[in-house]
C-alpha cells in the first residue's frame, strides 16, 4: 500500500504490519508492551495503540478484524 503526492511518497507494507499487530493482540503477556511495532505506531499513527489496546480487551483474535482496520486508516491509492 502507499501513498503519494507530488512530494512524497510513503508505502506501507500491510501484511508485515497487520501481522505485527496481530501478533501484539494475540500475545497474553505484559511483554506485548515492548514489541517494536508499539514504538513504530507511537511515532506513525499513535490512535492505533489505543485501537490495539482496545481490540486486546474486547478479545480480539481475528486477522480479518485487524486487516479491516489497517485498510480503513491506510487505503490503497492508485498508482
Amino acid at each position: 500500500m502507499s501513498f503519494r503526492n507530488p512530494f512524497v511518497r510513503i508505502s506501507v507494507d500491510t501484511e508485515r504490519l497487520i501481522d505485527e499487530m496481530h501478533g501484539f493482540v494475540t500475545d497474553p503477556s505484559p511483554s506485548r508492551n515492548s514489541r517494536d511495532i508499539v514504538r513504530v505506531l507511537d511515532d506513525l499513527h499513535p490512535e492505533s495503540v489505543e485501537v490495539l489496546e482496545a481490540m486486546l480487551l474486547d478479545g480480539t483474535e481475528s486477522r480479518e478484524d485487524i486487516a479491516a482496520y489497517v485498510a480503513a486508516i491506510f487505503p490503497t491509492t492508485a498508482d
